[in-house]
């Protein structure tokens, strides 16, 4: 036997599964749990108590005379007219009275007449006779075992089979119903969503964040109010008013004042309960955003969770309407009494009989009772039917919670984490406002800033500001989820780096940084408030912007007039934006500098925005081919220009048309000849030409025509000799063709007087001519790996040299007369030590004078 308890396990549920439960699964589970009861109820009764009695149908008169006696038993003959003579009531006494099985019942050793006495007996046995009660009731011929025999025929045979089976298919049906309406708490697929799923809605719920996001929506809301109540003159006096020429249109990326609000007496107004977050309570929040991430976008892909419910209440309605065709017919079957015909006639001597069924009442009454309950059960089912397909339950939107709360970007949901949500909003809406929280990036951007705030304070900030090469103080920050507040406090810091913070956001506070001048965007689209642009529009002046993709270059970028330098790295001409996105240049009226590295196959025609004032014009790629040169005719102003690892193979003919130009930079392209090198005649104030790392084999004798040269570099060509040409260049003061092929010097070098510089490392020179330390002006003399076996005496001549370089060639002294060149020191000498030890002790003392200086005036 099992217990109600056992049973009704099938329809109990883990508690914290309760939340998914609606109000009629809750009601058709009681019922069920009723219903369960009723079976069970009605099937201990008919086990333990439920029989039938039955009782003969004797012969009536006509009957009796054609019935035979059979032999010896000649007195039942005899009496049956006395039995005839029974009245109505006597039958009715039969039929209801219980049977005695004492000595009227007839066996095969006791002849009748001993219970039915002759009408000739002795007188002494009518007396006796008269002294024993009579007995009472109808008697027949059945023994008890025939009585027991007949019970249990009739009550297989009499009794309908409902009557038999009610409680076990009540049982049943029921049983069907409890694993039905819980099926989708227990299949697998569905079992692992709902268990996360309940697991994450009631962290979120328990979450502190999830109440200080609400708190702080109140006091958001209530601070608007305040707003509105004191009027226009709260609005932030740093907007400057001057002019709108450099304003931001309707679609620059500002940050809407949605989490921090601005006024000329207080620049940042903050809700004091945001500022206060366990750090623990922090970290758990971050960890509740990325699994509601992740598990959204895990249960939208499918909608199984919703199928399947839809399957089961389909299951329980079919049921309900199947139990509710075939009961219904069956509530007029079950009486009391019932006529039975076991066709036992040659074992019992009867044919019919009379048989009652003791539960008959009890279980009409529970029928009753369970048709009852099943067609609530039922109308509940179709209400079910009714709600799920009424609206559309694989969505959810959050329309109510966007307006009531700040966090107006919670998006909407769909397949089964809709219908998740659905099924929460029937046990208290409440569960889906504080899981929206963790729907929404504003809010997932608020936690990470006052983790932020909490983990890098001024101090900590202050002890990461450097000083750079131009000495200036600078902070860099990388990979954080945001800027923290205290970065603003440092008024004093000169350059900004923001590298891979993908959510920067900059206040109207960075207005009191008054000495900042440059900012370094890395992978970081920033967004700026309407006070902070103008403070950056009106105050910086250098920039720098390195993005993946252009659309990441901030609007506002665009519109710093008084911007000085601009420098763009990433990919403008990428295979999904075969047109340059930049945007126009037209408002960066100051800008003197543009620096673009990317991967250019035309100059951007947008440069000619600012063509009228740009003095410098930097193009590296990263070996993509420049075709298309026609935009530089339009530089007129153009002093500096740099085509770095652009591929060309010849130098562009749209170059020889700036005028102004006064510095050319080649680097690292695909040049083999530069015959148009005459062309330069016609830029009087080009004073350098950088032709370095290309494949340049001779320098044509025309570029003595290019008068006014004083930087020339050719190193990393395959250069094999120096033509005299060269040498009547009388400005040149810088020479470097380091890493060629060539073998010796001309004589005519001594003609470079004004030459400061000559950079001869990596060739195969063996000698040096005298007339090379002609040359006095000499300052920086390298000639590193080269064939030198021996250094002339005459360098001593070579009073201003400061860094002398001869390692790796084929020295072995140096001579003494280095120690007349009195600016050369040890620092600025590179050679092998053994060398150096060769010199004599007063030299090396003299070299080594630059060591000593700075400790004695650390002393």
């Amino acid at each position: 036997m099992f217990t109600l308890a056992e049973v009704a396990s099938l329809n109990d549920i883990q508690p914290t599964y309760r939340i998914l439960k609606p109000w009629w699964d809750v009601f058709m589970d009681y019922l069920a749990v009723v219903m369960l009861m009723v079976a069970i109820f009605a099937g201990t009764m008919q086990l333990t108590k439920d029989q039938v009695v039955c009782l003969p149908v004797l012969p009536s008169p006509v009957n009796s005379k054609a019935h035979t006696p059979p032999p010896g038993n000649a007195d039942v003959t005899t009496n049956i007219p006395k039995m005839e003579a029974a009245t109505d009531q006597d039958q009715h006494e039969r039929a209801t009275s219980d049977i005695s099985f004492g000595a009227s019942a007839v066996t095969p050793d006791i002849p009748l007449r001993a219970t039915y006495p002759h009408t000739d007996s002795t007188v002494p046995n009518q007396e006796a006779k008269k002294e024993k009660k009579d007995p009472t009731g109808r008697k027949t011929n059945l023994d008890f075992q025939q009585y027991v025999f007949i019970n249990q025929m009739c009550y297989h045979l009499a009794l309908p089979w409902y009557s038999k089976y009610f409680p076990y298919l009540a049982l049943i049906h029921t049983i069907i119903l409890m694993v039905s309406s819980n099926f989708w708490f227990k299949y697998p697929k569905t079992c692992s969503k709902v268990e996360h799923f309940v697991s994450i809605l009631g962290k979120c719920f328990e979450s502190p964040w999830t109440t200080k996001a609400l708190s702080e929506t109140a006091c958001e809301d209530s601070e608007e109010n305040k707003q509105r109540i004191t009027g226009a003159q709260t609005l932030p006096k740093h907007v400057s008013t001057s002019s709108d020429e450099g304003s931001p249109s309707a679609s620059t990326p500002m940050i809407n004042k949605t989490g921090f609000k601005f006024s000329a007496e207080k620049p940042v107004v903050e809700v004091p309960s945001m500022t206060i977050l366990d750090k623990k309570d922090g970290e758990q929040a971050k960890a509740l955003f990325e699994k509601v991430r992740k598990f959204r976008a895990h249960v939208e892909d499918s909608d199984l969770i919703y199928k399947l419910y839809v399957v089961q209440t389909v299951i329980k309605t079919a049921k309900f309407i199947f139990i509710l065709c075939y009961t219904a017919n069956f509530v007029n079957a079950i009486s009391f009494e019932h006529v039975c015909k076991p066709k036992v006639e040659h074992l019992t001597g009867y044919e019919v009989f009379e048989c009652t069924h003791n539960m008959a009442y009890m279980l009409k009454k529970l029928l009753i009772s369970y048709i009852s309950i099943i067609c609530v059960y039922g109308f509940i089912c179709l209400y079910t039917l009714f709600w799920l397909f009424r609206i559309p339950l694989k969505e959810y939107s959050f329309e109510k919670v966007r307006e009531e709360s700040s966090f107006s970007d919670i998006p909407d949901v769909k397949n089964d984490f809709a219908f998740l949500l659905h099924m929460v909003d029937q046990y208290d809406q409440l569960y889906s406002k504080r899981f929206g929280v963790f729907l929404s990036e504003v809010s997932e951007n608020k936690l990470r800033e006052i983790s932020l705030n909490h983990e890098w304070t001024f101090e900590k900030l202050r002890q990461h500001v450097s000083r750079n090469a131009q000495d200036k103080q600078e902070l860099h920050l990388f990979m954080l989820s945001g800027v923290p507040d205290a970065v603003f406090d440092l008024t004093d810091l000169d350059v900004l780096k923001l590298e891979l913070i993908p959510e920067a956001k900059i206040p109207a506070k960075i207005s009191q940084m008054t000495n900042l001048q440059e900012l370094h965007l890395c992978h970081c689209p920033a967004k700026v408030e309407q006070t902070a642009f103008s403070f950056l529009r009106d105050h910086l002046r250098c920039l720098h912007v390195k993005f993946t993709d252009v659309a990441e270059i901030p609007a506002w970028v665009y519109l710093l007039k008084n911007l000085r330098e601009l420098y763009l790295i990433g990919n403008l001409n990428s295979e999904n934006n075969k047109m340059i996105g930049l945007e126009s240049l037209r408002e960066l009226r100051h800008l003197k500098i543009l620096h673009v590295k990317s991967n250019l196959t035309k100059v951007p025609s947008n440069i000619t925005d600012v063509a009228p004032h740009l003095t410098k014009l930097v193009i590296h790629n990263d070996g993509t081919k420049l075709l298309v040169l026609n935009s530089l005719k339009k530089m007129m102003n153009v002093a500096e220009l740099e085509l770095q690892n652009c591929e060309l193979e010849r130098i562009p003919h749209a170059i020889f048309s700036l005028s102004n130009l006064q510095e050319l930079d080649l680097k690292s392209n695909n040049i083999r000849t530069i015959e148009e090198i005459i062309s330069f005649q016609h830029l009087k104030r080009l004073t350098c030409l950088k032709l370095w790392h290309n494949k340049i084999v001779t320098i044509p004798p025309s570029i003595t025509h290019v008068k006014n040269l004083e930087s020339l570099y050719f190193s990393n060509n395959k250069l094999e000799s120096l033509p005299v040409a060269v040498f009547s260049l009388q400005k040149l003061r810088c020479l470097d063709v380091s890493y060629n092929n060539i073998s010796m010097i001309p004589i005519e070098i001594g003609l470079l007087q004004n030459l400061q510089h000559l950079h001869i490392t990596g060739n195969k020179v063996d000698i040096l001519p005298k007339q090379l330390f002609k040359c006095v002006k000499l300052r920086t003399l390298n000639l590193g790996q080269n064939c030198i076996a021996s250094l002339p005496d005459r360098i001593g001549q070579l009073s201003q040299l400061t860094q002398l370089e001869l390692k790796g060639n084929c020295l072995d002294r140096l001579p003494a007369q280095l120690g007349q060149c009195r600016l050369l020191k040890k620092s600025g000498l590179v050679v092998e030590d053994h060398l150096f030890d060769t010199l004599p002790l007063e030299v090396k003392e003299a070299l080594n004078q630059d060591i000593n200086v700075p400790f004695a005036n650390g002393i």
